[in-house]
């Protein structure tokens, strides 16, 4: 791919990461910005920071593809989640449907990677965002909040075990421990249900330390790990006082807005490794 392509696809999925995505591509100099939408997911937004934008529902590859072909896209990322249950729920087209026959194993690697040969197919290049992203990936050291116990220390080290096994095994990305105790492992419900319950189940006493990871050999070209707000609330709110997640390959969205949110709080987010 060229350093800086002119003309940049972004396929955008929710919450803030592609609207962040579309900013910094703007400062780093790409000139034309494409975007592909999802209808109930994507940030409306986004359509004042892009030159186009097409909005489709989840499951229309075909156009999709055609909406990129179609305008001269050569490279295009991806940035945003998609939530887990449109896995069951897409409508595919004929050209999904095809697509998701092949697969024996449907999880997001094995969906977005079929995607990305879909795509190249047609002569469009599914690249990383990384390179547009630096300024919102802290890196190990990072932290927010109160320093840590040495209890807690150790519960991080051991959620980091725990988390990278869990993920490399297709599972999830994330865990909730207490004490040495595994509380929850994030599966098909994704990070915030996982964060709530495995918050609840360390009682009212609190005290839950939650780790968050990039599995080993995680394609950055989809599916990159991301905290912000939401996520930090979630753990506000059901006595996790922990948020420890992998540096150098997590984004950290909303960082001002986190660091306002911790103010006088019983809480601590470091990027660990």
């Amino acid at each position: 791919m060229p350093d800086n392509p002119a003309t940049l696809g972004l396929i955008a999925g929710n919450r803030a990461l592609p609207l962040v995505l579309a900013r910094e591509a703007r400062t780093r100099g790409i000139s034309r910005l494409v975007a592909v939408a999802f209808e109930g997911e994507t940030d409306p937004a986004l359509a004042e920071l892009v030159d186009e934008i097409e909005w489709l529902r989840v499951g229309q590859l075909g156009r999709l593809i055609k909406a990129l072909v179609s305008r001269g896209v050569k490279h295009c990322v991806m940035a945003g989640q998609l939530a887990p249950k449109n896995l069951f729920d897409v409508r595919p087209d004929l050209k999904a449907m095809g697509v998701l026959l092949r697969l024996k194993e449907k999880n997001a690697h094995t969906i977005f990677g079929a995607v990305a040969d879909e795509l190249a197919k047609e002569g469009v290049e599914l690249i990383s965002a990384l390179p547009w992203l630096g300024p919102v990936m802290p890196s190990i050291g990072f932290s927010l909040g109160r320093t840590l116990s040495a209890e807690q220390r150790e519960d991080v080290a051991f959620g980091l075990r725990i988390a990278r096994e869990v993920s490399r095994l297709e599972i999830g990305q994330s865990v909730v421990v207490k004490e040495g105790t595994v509380l929850a492992v994030e599966g098909f419900e994704g990070t915030d249900k996982c964060l709530a319950r495995g918050g609840d189940l360390a009682g009212k006493s609190g005290g839950a330390v939650a780790v968050k990871v990039a599995k080993e050999n995680h394609d950055m070209r989809f599916d990159i790990p991301t905290v912000g707000t939401r996520t930090i609330e979630t753990c506000l709110n059901h006595g996790i006082e922990v948020l420890a997640f992998d540096g150098g390959r997590t984004i950290l969205l909303d960082q001002p807005e986190v660091e306002a949110l911790l103010v006088k709080r019983r809480f601590s987010l470091l990027a660990a490794g």
